[in-house]
């Protein structure tokens, strides 16, 4: 009997440090917001392993970016949106030159971007979210919570670009699962 309650004590102490050391967002919005974040992320990240690594320069017209460029952009601004308008952070833009990098530099650029955003998605506070800021090129204000679907919008908006360059290259782009 006494195994058998301390086999039970230490599964009890087990189970409870492991929840402690297991992420969860603090704010019923980010809980929420998550798994949409992460798709999205998933999504980006199949669709620039689907193009090959030879088509990374391919630009569909003179005016348009290339494929790379198209990544590198996502994977920049993911990050610096969310400190400029998540966090309320000043920001400037620097942008990687996506003709001196290889596709697993650019795939990686993108992980460290989302991997940016997730971590400000498990960790900011709700009295984060409850402020508001000024959106740079709209001039909208909106809630600090509202500004994460700004950072999803701007990406898949780069991404659906980078999924029609797929298809002019004769790729099936991967399924939206969605």
């Amino acid at each position: 009997m006494r195994n058998i309650v301390c086999t039970s004590v230490l599964l009890l102490f087990t189970v409870a440090m492991v929840a402690q050391t297991q992420k969860v967002p603090k704010t019923d919005f980010t809980k929420m917001y998550l798994p949409v974040w992460l798709e999205a992320e998933k999504h980006c990240l199949e669709v620039a392993n689907a193009m090959p690594e030879e088509l990374y320069g391919y630009r569909p017209t003179p005016e348009s970016k290339t494929f790379a460029e198209q990544l590198v952009h996502i994977g920049y601004t993911v990050e610096l949106l969310t400190k400029r308008y998540v966090q309320g952070m000043e920001v400037k833009p620097n942008t990687p030159d996506a003709s001196t990098m290889s596709k697993q530099e650019i795939l990686q650029l993108l992980k460290n971007g989302f991997a940016y955003t997730t971590e400000v998605i498990y960790a900011v506070e709700q009295s984060k979210l409850d402020e508001t800021c000024v959106m740079y090129h709209s001039g909208n204000t909106v809630s600090r919570a509202f500004a994460f679907f700004y950072v999803q919008d701007h990406l898949t908006n780069h991404r659906a670009k980078a999924n029609l360059y797929l298809r002019m290259n004769n790729i099936k782009p991967p399924s939206y699962t969605w």
